[in-house]
């Protein structure tokens, strides 16, 4: 599917990776990028999400840092590349891009019914935030990272929320894992799984730190989760 544009809120534009179901029509799904861009695996994602009956589309969140980004987890100079843009990324800027994504895809012909989102280390970050902060009816985050700096929006959370989190994630270490199982427990909203042995990026396929059995598992639980509460 070729890319959409999207009117951002201070009137300017952004670019936007789309996939329909055949028929076209369907609920919508919001995929966020992680530190990598809108790659080759966030393309795939949301054809994967299309063939589920979805209307799915991920955005480009670097663009106000550079349009277009899509490298990959292969190289030493691609790691340092998306580090560098990771540290230059205006979280608070990448929710409003992502509310006018929502508005953009609620807005398209056939999109019916309900919206989702889900997102992948930094986009599970920014999962968060739009469980917290739109109106977004169910939202997935896999290993999203520094939302220990964010449990004070946890009561913010009023519709479903799906975290899955990795037992052996460095960048989300033991005592900051437990601090976050604790804040989310209180919330009915939000519901978390731990998986043992699996690392950071456990579900990105051909990944150094690709765990099948881990994967398999939470995307069953995503695809449940989205069935219940998208298209239920």
């Amino acid at each position: 599917m070729p890319d959409v544009r999207i009117k951002s809120l201070d009137g300017k534009e952004f670019g936007a990776y789309f996939a329909a179901p055949k028929g076209g029509q369907g609920s919508g799904m919001v995929v966020i990028q992680e530190i990598f861009g809108v790659n080759a695996g966030m393309r795939a994602l949301c054809d994967g999400f299309a063939a589920k009956g979805y209307l799915a589309i991920c955005p480009d969140l670097f663009w106000r840092q550079e349009p277009g980004v899509q490298i990959t987890d292969k190289t030493k100079a691609e790691w340092d590349k998306a580090f560098k843009l990771y540290q230059g990324f205006d979280a608070e800027a990448g929710v409003r891009d992502l509310l006018s994504t929502l508005a953009h895809l609620r807005a398209m012909p056939g999109c019916g019914g309900k919206v989702g989102a889900i997102g992948y280390c930094l986009g599970g970050k920014l999962a968060w935030l739009m469980a917290s902060r739109s109106d977004v009816d169910a939202t997935v985050s896999y290993y999203g990272v520094e939302l220990d700096k964010m449990l004070d929006e946890v009561y913010d959370i009023r519709m479903p929320l799906l975290l899955h989190i990795a037992a052996l994630d460095k960048y989300v270490p033991e005592p900051v894992r437990g601090k976050i199982l604790k804040a989310v427990a209180k919330n009915p909203a939000i519901e978390a799984h731990v998986y043992e042995g699996a690392d950071h990026a456990f579900a990105r396929p051909n990944g150094e730190h690709y765990n099948k059995q881990a994967a398999e598992l939470a995307n069953s639980r995503t695809d449940a989760f989205f069935a219940k509460h998208l298209q239920g």
